[in-house]
């Protein structure tokens, strides 16, 4: 199966989160937070959303960080993703 985001949504999966801190001290899962940093996997078309153009300025396969509590996750062929709005994304990693 594959998903193709309407309007405005991006499809983003999570990057896996590292296991140990800068100093060296190994994370238990308890003890990790969501990441927050994302590869982008599909990119809906934009348009006219609510009387408005949006255009899309996220491409497949850029890294990003988006808001903390945003989107909906979906569970696809054994894959977690999420869906977002393209304004929840904050910002491009380069």
């Amino acid at each position: 199966m594959k998903l193709r985001p309407l309007a405005d949504r991006v499809v983003i999966k999570n990057v896996e989160a590292e296991e140990t801190t800068k100093g060296g001290i190994i994370l238990t899962s308890s003890n990790k937070e969501k990441p927050q940093m994302a590869e982008v996997i599909a990119v809906g078309p934009g348009g006219m959303i609510d009387g408005k153009e949006i255009k899309m300025y996220i491409e497949v396969g850029q890294k990003v960080i988006y808001s903390k509590y945003a989107g909906t996750e979906v569970k696809l062929d054994g894959t977690e993703y999420i869906v977002v709005r393209q304004s929840d994304i904050l910002a491009v990693v380069e």
